[in-house]
């Protein structure tokens, strides 16, 4: 008796233990993350940067990775979207109006239609030993016109102390873009009307001169072609020299009246 109980006890806790010891323990899958949009939504009011092109000379290809890593990770992503450089061309890759080597001008236009960005960056890397150089540019894609550059170089430096400057200069270029960007026509034109101000002033008082001198002549003519007829009708012995001074007056006037015409 005893021994058939200790084996109803000894199946009991097999089978309660059983299920513990077979059934691992179940974790929840974590959600899939959706991939990150090429552009933000249009509603989403951060400013998009797109890396157009990198360029680099006498340093590794992988060089251009680490900018655009280094880049991603100490951009504000509160107020900026950058758009890597790969992303930037799969995304033109089917425009009709947009070919590769587009850097500058208006057909960076279609570069805003398709990604709605605002400004591209264009940026190049040197070097040679220990001496590195870059250039970053900022170009606005409604005008096709630079809006900022840094250029600088480091003689006695390393690869990465190189990309971080190029980084640094980046950052600061960013960071000093006005909320609106300037109105280049406007401003253009108002410095055009600075320049020519001036010259309108001195063609100005020309004109004036020139008009005044044309009355002067006008007038004085007439009053000597007056003086002349005057004078021949006064008697046959003056009718000569009254000839003569109508006639001059009439040329005085006549000239007068050219340099108001002309």
């Amino acid at each position: 008796m005893t021994t058939s109980r200790l084996l109803v006890a000894s199946v009991a806790i097999a089978l309660a233990v059983a299920p513990a010891v077979a059934a691992p323990p179940k974790h929840s899958a974590p959600p899939p993350t959706a991939p990150r949009p090429a552009i933000p939504d249009p509603s989403d009011h951060r400013r998009i940067i797109g890396i157009l092109d990198v360029r680099v000379d006498g340093v590794a290809p992988e060089v251009a990775a680490q900018f655009q890593a280094n880049l991603e990770q100490q951009l504000d992503t509160k107020l900026f979207w950058l758009v890597p450089r790969t992303r930037m061309h799969e995304l033109m890759a089917n425009s009709t109006r947009w070919a590769e080597g587009c850097l500058v001008g208006m057909c960076l236009h279609e570069i805003r239609t398709q990604t709605r960005a605002d400004l591209v960056l264009l940026v190049a890397m040197s070097g040679a030993g220990t001496s590195f150089g870059w250039t970053v540019t900022l170009v606005r894609t409604d005008t096709g016109r630079v809006l900022s550059q840094d250029s600088s170089r480091c003689d006695v430096c390393t690869v990465n102390e190189a990309v971080t400057g190029a980084t640094l200069a980046t950052l600061k270029l960013l960071n000093d873009v006005p909320d609106k960007l300037p109105d280049q026509a406007t401003e253009e034109t108002a410095a055009y009307n600075l320049l020519l101000k001036p010259i309108r002033g001195r063609v100005g008082a020309l004109e004036r001169e020139r008009k005044r001198v044309g009355l002067t002549l006008s007038i004085t003519g007439l009053v000597v072609a007056a003086a002349g007829v005057a004078l021949y009708k006064t008697g046959t012995s003056n009718r000569d020299v009254g000839e003569i001074t109508a006639a001059a007056g009439g040329g005085i006037a006549g000239s007068g009246v050219i340099v108001l015409a002309f």
